[in-house]
């Protein structure tokens, strides 16, 4: 649907997650209906909300708002809920929830709320200290006291260790995991701090090398993964009872177990009994043979797991303190793309509605399509009439393309859209896209999304294919700044490929800066580079080099403080030498300079 927003009686409406956030910015107590796109608001408080704001608010402290929870990615928690459910917001802080159309609750909360606010404003007292709701970590308890959810997950944390990854086993080794069932719920490359490593590997701190491995562990990239078993079991009761049978036990049981397994298996007498024992040994095989998996992969050598429960809830606050936020998320990507006439016409509204309604895009190029690309976005026309017309429309200019990014990203932007053509645009879809931005004589729905996550992939990975640059942060920048470096990069959409921390000497700062080894300036760049270590990265994305060069800024600190001064060199940046930050200038740099410092396998031309 849409975004709106409009005055409804007394109350404002709210459709989209920039109209909450900027609803959040009222001053005073805003009352909130939170409410369902099926069953609407709650008329049964209405009456007395415009009693309470004809007695309360002539000082215009008090504010009414009913809130669409389907639209707002905030409000994901009250989602499917059919009781009515109203949120006290004071000064931008959720900090009451009212379950139910409890008139005489709201009634003294808001009367008490308001009567303080007023004495507050006069300098009469001090604000209380109130608690605030975060509403994404009360969806999470509800979730855990969901009834007959008693189940705990089990995860395990692996740590890829740095040697792994230069010798570019990260991504072998998360693919072995995935294809046996395992699932990895969050994973990141870090370079990890020395207290990180220490509590990680606390159980070896008296080796007599462990301080040698500490200093191994912290001049490298890392990942760290938090995988959950798979719920993998055959599809029907009848497959089960022929598991049974054959007296065969699941493929890959370590061989100590089988002997007990099969005697377990040949003791079932009733069919009813399968699932329950599948389960159990699922779940034994699953705890007990992820060390073992990466044993028989040979890969265990490059990677440590812990399992043990408690350890791990302490590493996960370690290491992802936002665990259960990041994991109820459940963000994702979609490509979408608007065709050439809405591109030339009406652009601007359509990238306000996609902002509106809470997507970011990650990356956006405008390109004229070939045939052969204008065919392939273009499958489900195929045998519609106006198919050559549509590829025609297609090549007709240029479309523009997105990468965007949200929480059930790719439902959500489907559902945004409406039918496919105009023709099936009705009662139900009043405010799709597809209505909203119809073109006469163009039966064709004039905007796109993929269809489904591997269609998604596809179109993510053919228009905007992935590319590296090197990139390297320089010594005189402190531990701090090296962090909120390393914080843009995350947040600019980089995949932070490779990672290593290492005085340059001469020879080796020739392998980065071998393009002005010649210049008269380069003995004032080598003294630079030896005052201390400096951290060298492979980055990877979209148009990485460009990006890159685009996001530290001009050569001189200067110079980018007056032209970006929210880029890298002007922020960080003392002179022209301590800059703050390298990257290469093109293509043939980057790919260059990567083998020199990482390899050929590391060089993005030979992968």
């Amino acid at each position: 649907m849409a975004s709106k927003k409009r005055e409804v009686q007394l109350q404002t409406v709210i459709n989209s997650q920039s109209q909450w956030d900027e609803m959040l910015q009222n001053k005073g107590l805003t009352v909130i209906d939170v409410y369902q796109a099926w069953c609407g608001p709650c008329k049964a408080v209405q009456a007395l909300f415009r009693k309470l704001k004809n007695e309360l608010n002539e000082d215009e402290l008090l504010h009414f708002v009913v809130a669409e929870a389907d639209s707002i990615v905030t409000l994901h928690s009250f989602k499917d809920k059919c009781e009515p459910v109203f949120l006290l917001s004071l000064n931008g802080k959720i900090i009451a929830k009212i379950e139910g159309a409890n008139a005489p609750l709201i009634n003294r909360k808001v009367t008490n709320l308001i009567n303080e606010e007023r004495k507050i404003v006069a300098g009469e007292m001090e604000r209380p200290e109130y608690n605030e709701i975060l509403l994404m970590d009360l969806d999470l308890e509800e979730n855990e006291e969901a009834p007959g959810d008693n189940v705990e997950e089990h995860y395990s944390i692996i740590l890829i260790r740095p040697d792994a990854v230069v010798n570019n086993k990260a991504l072998e080794i998360k693919k072995k995991i995935i294809k046996e069932g395992y699932v990895i719920e969050v994973e990141e490359a870090m370079m990890l701090t020395e207290g990180q490593v220490r509590d990680f590997y606390g159980q070896i701190e008296d080796k007599p090398d462990f301080e040698d491995f500490v200093s191994l562990m912290t001049t490298g990239l890392s990942y760290v993964l938090v995988v959950s078993p798979g719920n993998e079991k055959p599809d029907s009761l009848e497959e089960a009872q022929l598991d049974i049978e054959s007296n065969e036990p699941p493929e890959d049981l370590p061989e100590a177990e089988v002997n007990d397994t099969l005697t377990t298996m040949k003791k079932l007498p009733e069919a009813e009994e399968v699932n329950d024992t599948l389960d159990t040994l699922a779940t034994m095989k699953k705890q007990d043979s992820l060390q073992a998996l990466l044993d028989r992969q040979h890969v265990s050598q490059y990677c440590d797991i812990e399992d043990d429960a408690t350890n791990v809830a302490r590493l996960l606050d370690v290491f992802f303190p936002d665990f259960k936020l990041m994991k109820s998320r459940n963000e994702g990507k979609t490509m979408a793309l608007l065709r050439p006439d809405l591109v030339h016409e009406r652009k601007d509204e359509v990238l306000d509605i996609i902002e509106a309604e809470g997507f970011k895009i990650l990356y956006q190029r405008q390109t004229e399509l070939s045939e052969e690309e204008a065919q392939m976005l273009c499958e489900e026309y195929e045998n519609e009439d106006y198919y050559d017309k549509l590829i025609e429309n297609m090549m007709s200019g240029p479309s523009l393309l997105l990468v965007l990014l949200r929480e059930n990203c790719l439902q959500y932007w489907k559902k945004l859209l409406g039918p496919t053509t105009v023709n099936e645009v009705n009662e139900d879809f009043p405010e799709s896209l597809c209505a909203r931005f119809a073109m006469d004589g163009l039966p064709f729905n004039q905007l796109y999304g993929s269809n489904s996550s591997e269609i998604a992939q596809r179109d993510i990975e053919y228009f905007f294919p992935l590319q590296s640059t090197l990139a390297l942060i320089k010594p005189h920048v402190t531990h701090e700044q090296r962090e909120i470096i390393l914080k843009i990069i995350k947040d600019s959409g980089f995949d932070l490929t490779q990672l290593k921390e290492i005085v340059l000497t001469p020879e080796e700062a020739k392998k980065v800066y071998f393009r002005i080894e010649k210049k008269e300036f380069y003995k004032d760049v080598l003294a630079v580079l030896a005052e201390g270590p400096s951290l060298i990265m492979v980055l990877t994305r979209w148009n990485a080099i460009a990006e890159w060069r685009r996001l530290i800024g001009t050569v001189d600190p200067e110079e980018a403080r007056l032209l970006s001064p929210e880029s890298i060199r002007a922020r960080f940046g003392i002179n022209i030498l301590k800059n703050a930050v390298h990257g290469a200038s093109n293509t043939l740099e980057a790919s260059e300079a990567i083998s020199r410092v990482f390899g050929d396998d590391e060089n993005p031309e030979n992968n």
